[in-house]
């Protein structure tokens, strides 16, 4: 029943893009793998071809890059009904640039790119459904979150992330949160602490 609920949203996070029909959803469906992630499993190691597009049922994975130094900073962090995976890599067929690690334990639903991708390129509504995903999420989305991290504060750019993601601050640790928001630790905590006490 759970992974009949977790299909089912699937399904209605590709029809938030575009309708497709019930043949086009059939192709799709066929494509479904399920995989379970322990708490800080590595998804996708830096340097490997991402081979899936990842749909998160339920938990939490983090995009990293780590430097020379061995510090990891978060590109992004998927939760719930999100799409994650290195589209860099699967697009160019080249190692990913960053890792994706389970904050949670994470179940996913995996579709194989290439086969993902032949689907595309020969039903029209599975290719307006992925152009409308690519412009909201690689252009609209990415733009505005370039935009935020010059023109909004620390403060404004947590709250922002609260109210898309209301508990997040209960599941995601601290330094994820902070890394993400592009501050430190120490400055997240202090903004929680105004936050506490403003009205």
């Amino acid at each position: 029943m759970t992974k009949e609920k977790y299909i089912s949203e699937l399904r209605l996070k590709i029809e938030s893009y575009h309708a497709i029909s019930e043949a086009s959803w059939l192709k799709i469906a066929a494509l479904i793998q399920f995989q379970d992630l322990e708490k800080n499993a590595l998804l996708l190691r830096n340097g490997q071809i991402a081979k899936n597009i990842h749909f998160v049922c339920k938990g939490a994975l983090r995009a990293y890059i780590t430097d020379a130094a061995g510090n990891s900073y978060n590109k992004n962090i998927f939760l719930e009904n999100d799409f994650a995976g290195s589209t860099v890599s699967y697009l160019l067929q080249k190692p990913s640039n960053f890792s994706l690690e389970a904050l949670e334990n994470t179940t996913l639903i995996h579709l194989d790119y290439k086969k993902y991708r032949q689907l595309i390129d020969t039903h029209l509504d599975l290719k307006n459904f992925y152009i409308a995903y690519l412009e909201k999420n690689w252009i609209l989305e990415k733009e505005q979150r370039e935009v935020s991290l010059v023109m909004e504060n620390a403060t404004e750019r947590y709250r922002d992330l609260l109210l898309k993601h209301p508990n997040i601050d209960q599941r995601i640790q601290q330094l994820h949160i902070a890394s993400h928001l592009g501050i430190t630790p120490t400055q997240l905590s202090r903004i929680r602490k105004d936050l506490k006490k403003s009205p």
